[in-house]
């Protein structure tokens, strides 16, 4: 099986965008054409301000065009984990707005009549051990707190809406949905562009220079010289930005797609537009798309055998999972996550004029797209104590990183042995 995107094989023309050419300037140059980088360029060129965005292949190259298109409300941690973490105040606000991050996803794509496939069907996060369940009533005993009425559904309820009975319960989230993620970045980048903001493409930048009271940004074909600068790289950061690399371990996460599944089958297993991911240390996420194609997807590995292997288990699983499936395996591709060491986002303010904005530790989709509003909102006035991420002086050093990335391709392994001897409640 050679690798083939699901999504950009689904998301029809992409966008005709130029590379930077000549000598350029900008107010602000925004780094990166994930959803982090084309949601600030969008709500800054809506509000006026003059936005230069760099990406170094084409939009949704990265993450964006990779992913499992879930649309996930709240942070890896739960409510009170955060307010452990940052304090009562701050951690209340931080998981509230990650929590209302679908929202904001969700009326995007409505105001700016972006055709990506979404369905706010609710994510579900079902059990796969009866041990899994009381982490999951306490999960929605934080978030009842906060104003949102997630569900805890039986084991029956699951395997009414899931059509298998491999789990032990499941939290319902209403707030969450999926989408095409392609197509969602493209229609940010229309979006920004309507906007006023200037997007180029193939401009991978190689060096970054204070110069004066702002940067310069030296791409293989121009230079860009701007006041203000904005780096959305996350797990695709290189040297240029080796404040983020430092600060990540960046994973791969792998999926596969079917053919588009029989009607019966469709009316049988995952109804009702619900996508899902579950408790497992490894964990396991999968849901239909537009066309009725079953996608799973799951923790990959470094290197070409490595993610063969991966996909091969991914099959195995569904398998497991849903026996009813007609195994038509056309698509397998993969990406990369960025995790940090405390799993939450980092925005940070190293030096005036510079942001950088990275970790979403696999929910990017909502996380990202309304970190890019935090970001524009900070860019336009507001202070920091006022925003609903705190802003670091310094990105958070990960110091096990380099030690972690080099022991990778034993940790799918080792991973796989601890959760048999001692399965763990996801998050």
């Amino acid at each position: 099986m050679t690798e083939t995107n699901l999504w950009q094989w689904t998301a029809g023309e992409a966008l005709a965008l130029p590379p930077l050419e000549d000598r350029r300037q900008a107010e602000i140059a925004v780094v990166g054409g994930g959803y982090a980088g084309l949601s600030a360029a969008l709500h800054l060129a809506e509000r006026g301000r003059e936005v230069v965005l760099l990406e170094a292949g084409g939009i949704g190259a990265g993450a964006a065009g990779r992913n499992g298109g879930q649309v996930i409300p709240g942070l890896k941690q739960d409510p009170e984990a955060v307010e452990r973490i940052w304090g009562p105040g701050r951690g209340i606000r931080a998981a509230a707005f990650a929590g209302a991050a679908p929202d904001l996803v969700f009326e995007l794509i409505a105001r700016h009549r972006i055709a990506c496939d979404a369905v706010r069907g609710g994510w579900l996060q079902p059990a796969a051990a009866p041990g899994h369940l009381p982490t999951l009533e306490r999960r929605v005993a934080q978030w009842a707190r906060l104003g949102a009425s997630l569900r805890l559904l039986s084991r029956a309820e699951v395997a009414e809406r899931l059509g298998t009975d491999a789990y032990h319960g499941a939290l319902f989230d209403f707030r969450g949905g999926s989408l095409h993620p392609l197509k969602f970045a493209r229609g940010l980048a229309r979006a920004a562009m309507a906007a006023g903001a200037r997007l180029f493409c193939r401009s991978p930048v190689r060096k970054i220079d204070r110069s004066g009271d702002g940067w310069r940004l030296v791409t293989p074909r121009g230079e860009l010289r701007c006041g203000v600068l904005v780096c959305c790289t996350n797990a695709y950061s290189g040297p240029p930005v080796p404040e983020v690399s430092r600060c990540i371990l960046p994973l791969w996460s792998v999926q596969i797609a079917s053919e588009p599944q029989p009607a019966a089958v469709r009316e049988r297993i995952v109804r009702d537009g619900i996508c899902a991911s579950d408790t497992r240390r490894l964990l396991t996420y999968f849901r239909f798309d537009a066309e009725g194609r079953f996608v799973i997807g799951g923790r990959g590995a470094v290197g070409e055998r490595g993610r063969q292997r991966a996909f091969a288990a991914l099959r195995r699983r569904a398998r497991a999972l849903f026996p009813d499936l007609e195994p038509s395996w056309r698509f397998a591709w993969g990406g990369l996550v960025a995790l940090t060491e405390n799993r939450l986002p980092q925005l940070a303010e190293p030096e005036p004029g510079l942001l950088l904005a990275f970790g979403y530790n696999g929910r990017g989709v909502a996380l990202a797209t309304a970190t890019g509003r935090v970001l524009a909102d900070r860019l336009t006035g507001t202070e920091p104590a006022d925003l609903p991420l705190p802003v670091l002086g310094r990105p958070r050093f990960w110091p096990h990183a380099p030690l972690l990335r080099w022991s990778l391709p034993l940790a799918g392994p080792v991973a796989g042995w601890v959760e048999r001897l001692r399965p763990a409640g996801g998050r």
